[in-house]
């Protein structure tokens, strides 16, 4: 029988094309398996088949787990100190096992056995197709449409599948069986019953990919792809940034007559792509990326990493795109947020802005307009720049003599001072229950207290937009924390 055993373990390696290891696995799983049904309760069998002679030996074993814990599996688990009356150097953790009567081969029930062993052979014949195919480097999955599977298409290369949800493809895009398909796998779950490669054709990626391939000086290195940003099926931008001086980036991808860039707009149901020069210089970037507006300034906010962009009437609508897609694919795709404004509403903004700033200067410096308005001629626009600005860049403004500067940075200080007292004691009045909040940090804590916000109840009665306001956070992040302290609203 021993002998019949190894036989029987390297014909169906043999047929199947899997290591004898697995196999023997699957054996010894399928032998546990009917051991058990030998017990009442959930005990713990492992079986070893000795690899050279077939002998297998059965053994019940026990998992040695912490005094203080206790038995949650009475049939498979054993308190540590009882091991150690039979094994003095056992540890948690380990296993206490007892040799126990082998069960024959003859007498498995045929079935049981045959579905294990099928089945680990099965994941084992997947295992090996899914790493043959990984091991080939490709991004791009290119397979054909061999299912309908909860609304997602199953999609077959080969002998490999892979998953591609409805949320993932392009939109209006109608794929039917038999259809060839190509997408970017997003991720490999080996953990996964079904597919395990899990595509996308609507991902920034998938553009990225495509573009490598059309283009090969992108895989020669000589140019690169900085940024995507997608709106699947209608619009992209890319960022290009040519690593040749002979190179020029937006030509070499378009290509002659539109050939390159073509290619990957018929590959994505026609989405228009607009290839952008990407720069180092932020503002520069942002002006390549509004294209095809024409920009007449832009104000840079480095701390909201924000900026404002003007453009004259007729570049407007231009700038903000149908439904404000061209704006929005620009800020995805440069990573900063831009406002679109006419130079009215830019005029109108500053002046706002230097209103605030003479007031504050007027009102907490204690000085005349005239003062305020010569600060803020010079650049100065807070109170920390008049107190910590290197002092030699403030003895270059004519205006003011050694001991006025002096007067204003000290008093600037002294405002700053008892700013920073009065914070430390509004948020001294802040209740630990908010303090604790996840997701709050002592910034944020501060401009709560500032707004009059002292306890959990008082952050979960804020409406979004308010929360924004007060503390300048994105509005899904507002959102979320006022969620978060709504929470124990809902604790029954």
């Amino acid at each position: 029988m021993n002998r019949e055993l190894l036989m029987l373990v390297d014909a169906i390696s043999r047929e199947k094309n899997v290591d004898r290891e697995v196999v023997f696995g699957a054996v010894e799983l399928a032998l546990a398996s009917a051991t058990k049904k030998l017990y009442e309760g959930e005990v713990d069998i492992r079986v070893a088949i000795d690899r050279e002679n077939g002998v297998y030996e059965t053994f019940r074993r026990w998992h040695v787990v912490p005094d203080e814990a206790g038995l949650q599996l009475p049939e498979a688990e054993i308190l540590h100190f009882e091991a150690k009356e039979q094994i003095e150097d056992i540890e948690v953790g380990d296993y206490l096992e007892e040799p126990v009567e082998s069960v024959p081969i003859g007498r498995i029930g045929a079935q049981a056995a045959k579905q294990v062993i099928l089945q680990k052979i099965r994941d084992a014949e997947r295992e090996t197709l899914l790493n043959d195919f990984l091991s080939r480097g490709d991004k791009i999955f290119v397979g054909t449409v061999k299912r309908l599977d909860k609304g997602d298409l199953v999609i077959e290369a080969g002998r490999v599948e892979g998953r591609l949800k409805r949320t993932d493809l392009i939109p209006k895009e109608n794929l039917r069986s038999g259809d060839r398909v190509r997408a970017m796998i997003m991720e490999v779950d080996p953990t996964l019953r079904g597919p395990q490669i899990i595509l996308s054709r609507s991902a920034p990626e998938f553009m990225v990919e495509l573009f490598r391939q059309e283009v090969p000086e992108i895989e020669q290195s000589l140019l690169e792809i900085k940024s995507c940003a997608r709106d699947p099926g209608s619009r992209a931008k890319i960022a290009v940034v040519s690593h040749d001086k002979r190179v020029d980036p937006i030509g070499t991808c378009v290509g002659v007559r539109g050939s390159r860039v073509n290619g990957v707009t018929n590959e994505l149901a026609g989405e228009r792509v607009d290839i952008v020069l990407w720069s180092a210089d932020p503002a520069q970037f942002v002006i390549g990326a509004l294209a095809p507006a024409n920009v007449q300034s832009i104000v840079v906010d480095e701390e909201k990493h924000a900026m404002d962009v003007v453009v004259d009437e007729e570049n407007l609508a231009i700038a903000i795109g149908r439904g404000g897609q061209n704006v929005r694919l620009a800020s995805e795709l440069t990573g900063w947020k831009i406002n679109i404004m006419t130079a009215e509403e830019s005029a109108a903004k500053q002046a706002q802005e230097s209103d605030s700033i003479r007031k504050l200067f007027v009102d907490k410096l204690d000085v005349d307009e005239e003062v305020a308005e010569i600060l803020i001629a010079e650049g100065f626009a807070s109170l920390e720049e008049v107190a910590y600005v290197p002092l030699q860049e403030m003895l270059e403004i004519q205006a003011f003599d050694e001991d006025t500067i002096q007067e204003l940075r000290n008093r600037a200080k002294d405002v700053l001072l008892t700013m920073e007292i009065a914070k430390e004691e509004r948020v001294d009045e802040v209740s630990q229950d908010l303090r604790d909040l996840e997701g709050l940090n002592a910034e944020l804590i501060a401009k709560l207290a500032e707004g009059g916000i002292h306890t959990r109840d008082d952050l979960a009665d804020l409406a979004v937009d308010e929360l924004t306001e007060m503390t300048g956070v994105e509005e899904a992040a507002a959102k979320a924390l006022i969620m978060k302290a709504r929470e124990h609203w809902f604790v029954a």
